[in-house]
């Protein structure tokens, strides 16, 4: 299943479609996530975004020290997208020039095809009852 960051391979989210994640969507540090060179333009960005929110709730002054906690991006995460990051550029760099450039190639191919919504997952609302609204 896709992910914003990646794909997910873990056995219930796939068979679900997507939803029913057993990890509550913590993907980058779940065993069962993969990525790729044609998602480190939402890695990187995603970086920023949890650095840039942890200097802001740092500075934040009208946040109980709970909210704050628990609102904060963690050191782990920060980490672990660091590392992917990392990792996806290493191999990138260990490649040749023509590997590279099959690699950017196939990469804006994929990102043309797919289109990546970083927001949690929805939950789909049920249809409502017509004949309680009748009734009523």
């Amino acid at each position: 299943m896709s992910d914003p960051y990646g794909i997910c391979v873990e056995p219930s989210k796939v068979k679900a479609g997507g939803h029913g994640c057993p990890f509550r969507f913590r993907c980058v540090g779940c065993d069962h996530f993969r990525t790729d060179p044609s998602y480190l333009p939402e890695l990187r960005t995603y970086l920023d975004t949890l650095l840039r929110d942890r200097e802001r709730l740092a500075a934040a002054s009208d946040l109980d020290a709970w909210a704050r906690t628990e609102a904060t991006p963690s050191g782990e995460e920060i980490k672990r997208i660091r590392t992917l990051i990392r990792r996806v550029e290493t191999d990138l760099d260990g490649l040749t020039d023509d590997e590279r450039e099959q690699i950017k190639d196939a990469t804006r191919t994929l990102r043309k095809s797919r289109t990546v919504s970083l927001g949690m997952p929805g939950i789909r609302l049920s249809e409502p009852d017509l004949r309680l609204e009748r009734d009523a």
